[in-house]
């Protein structure tokens, strides 16, 4: 694809987005509409140069239009439009203005977010997953990369290419991309049973999302040295590091969450994505005070000195008079 080219007569690419292996992100102008969009390409050297890997991704362009048409979340990158121009298939989606979450932890000290808004990062995260999961969508490729922030701080999921539908629909419950039995996935946020080509869950991708919040907190996911093959056994057979161990400052509510959701047998994680919701909204909630606490204003100030009076008749004597003397009335405004 070329700067310029209108795409099946209606899709005018403006300017490239993006350049993967496989494919390319153009931003757009839907003619038809006046609007500008997201137009997602397959690269057209890889038809000529690897026709089994251009068939491999087709059907990923096919699996995402298909998944991510049927969802309609504010968390979820909507997608317009799905076709194929002159051999190469292409999907339209909205315009997110906005980078993603591994660019904006590149341009933060240490590469890791404030507390609080990495809790309000996974708040929208576990909304969107909570939703996706309900409708039997099964992510498996749930990333830094693949989640975008925009400019008003709305947090998206993209890039359903790999998602599977649980007890059916898209390739069915057990079906692998390319038809081999190699695990489908990004080595740094894969599951175990993932990591083991195992029947997936929901689970899988909350454990996903325990690497994507460890990350966000202390810079890393939890396994990332080594080349894949060393990762995805670790992810198998390691304990993760506790988190409070790399950031102190790491409420240890929102610890019991991280490592919950890294447990290596699903059975030991969190039922499902709204009950990790229910938790990151008590971490975010403020601690009410204790009664009879002093507020932290008043606690900054130190102990203040009380002046005692002693209480003579005299003092009575006026104070009764005080009590006694009729108000004045106050004067009319005229």
């Amino acid at each position: 694809m070329e700067q310029g080219t209108l795409v099946q007569g209606r899709y005018r690419l403006i300017g490239l987005l993006g350049r993967g292996g496989m494919g390319e992100v153009w931003r757009a102008e839907d003619e038809a509409l006046g609007r500008q969009v997201a137009v997602k390409c397959l690269r057209a050297g890889l038809v000529q140069h690897d026709p089994g890997q251009a068939e491999l991704q087709r059907e990923r362009f096919r699996r995402e239009a298909r998944v991510a048409a049927g969802l309609q979340h504010p968390g979820v990158t909507v997608v317009h439009d799905f076709g194929d121009a002159d051999g190469a298939p292409y999907l339209v989606m909205e315009l997110l203005d906005g980078m993603d979450l591994g660019q904006v932890l590149d341009g933060l000290p240490g590469r890791r977010m404030p507390v609080s808004t990495a809790v309000d990062t996974a708040r929208q995260i576990a909304s969107a997953l909570a939703y996706t999961h309900a409708r039997d969508v099964i992510h498996r490729d749930l990333k830094p990369a693949n989640l975008i922030r925009t400019t008003d701080g709305s947090i998206k999921i993209c890039d359903f290419g790999i998602a599977r539908l649980r007890g059916g629909g898209v390739g069915g419950p057990t079906s692998r991309l390319g038809g081999g039995a190699s695990p489908v996935g990004s080595p740094p946020y894969m599951s175990p049973e993932q990591i083991n080509s195992d029947d997936l869950d929901a689970r899988s991708d909350l454990y996903s999302f325990g690497c994507v919040l460890y990350e966000l907190l202390v810079g890393a996911p939890p396994f990332a040295v080594g080349d894949p093959l060393v990762i995805m056994l670790d992810h198998r057979d390691t304990p993760p590091r506790p988190p409070r161990e790399l950031r102190p400052g790491i409420p240890e509510a929102l610890e019991r969450i991280v490592l919950a959701l890294l447990a290596k047998d699903p059975e030991d994680r969190p039922a499902d994505a709204m009950a990790v919701l229910r938790s990151l909204n008590a971490v975010a909630a403020p601690q009410p005070t204790q009664a009879g606490a002093l507020p932290p204003w008043a606690r900054a100030m130190g102990p203040v000195p009380v002046t005692l009076v002693r209480v003579t008749p005299e003092v009575r004597g006026v104070a009764e008079l005080t009590r006694r003397w009729p108000r004045q009335a106050a004067p009319q405004q005229i």
